[in-house]
C-alpha cells in the first residue's frame, strides 16, 4: 500500500505528535486532580521519565498510547503497512524500553501502573488509579 501523503506532509504530520501532555494523559492527569491527589509531572531522574509521579507514596503511572507503545491484543496496536520492516523494529524497541524501564522503577522500589489509550472509555478507570494509590 503506498502512503497518501507526500514525504513532506508525512512528515509534518509526524512532527506534531507529542511526547508529553497528549490529550490521553490530561485526561488521566484530570480524573487524579478531581479525587484530590497531587503529583509530579515526567521526573527526569526515574527511568523512563514517568507521566505521573507520587513521590511520598513511591507510585508512577504511565500513559501510553496503544500504538507507539504495542499494546498486546489491541486493535490500535496494528503495523503500518507502508515500511513495516521500519515500523517493527521501531515499535519492539518502544516495548523494550517500556519493559526495562518498568524493571528498573520495580528494583528501586517504586510500584508502577501503565494506563494504555484504548482504557480511558472505561467507567472504572478512577477507581482502578484510586485502588492503585491506595494499595
Amino acid at each position: 500500500m503506498v502512503d497518501t501523503l507526500s514525504a513532506t506532509k508525512r512528515s509534518e504530520v509526524m512532527s506534531r505528535v507529542r511526547g508529553k501532555d497528549t490529550r490521553p494523559e490530561l485526561l488521566v492527569r484530570r480524573l487524579i486532580y478531581h479525587a484530590g491527589y497531587r503529583y509530579r509531572l515526567h521526573v527526569a531522574q526515574l527511568p523512563g521519565r514517568p507521566d505521573i509521579v507520587f513521590n511520598g507514596r513511591k507510585r508512577v503511572i504511565f500513559v501510553h498510547g496503544c500504538f507507539w507503545h504495542s499494546h498486546t491484543g489491541c486493535r490500535n496496536a496494528r503495523v503500518p503497512k507502508s515500511r513495516p520492516e521500519f515500523w517493527q523494529s521501531k515499535l519492539k524497541g518502544n516495548k523494550a524500553r517500556d519493559e526495562r524501564n518498568l524493571h528498573e522503577l520495580v528494583e528501586a522500589g517504586w510500584q508502577t501502573l501503565v494506563i494504555w489509550e484504548c482504557e480511558l472509555r472505561d467507567p472504572d478507570l478512577a477507581a482502578k488509579i484510586i485502588r492503585f494509590l491506595e494499595a
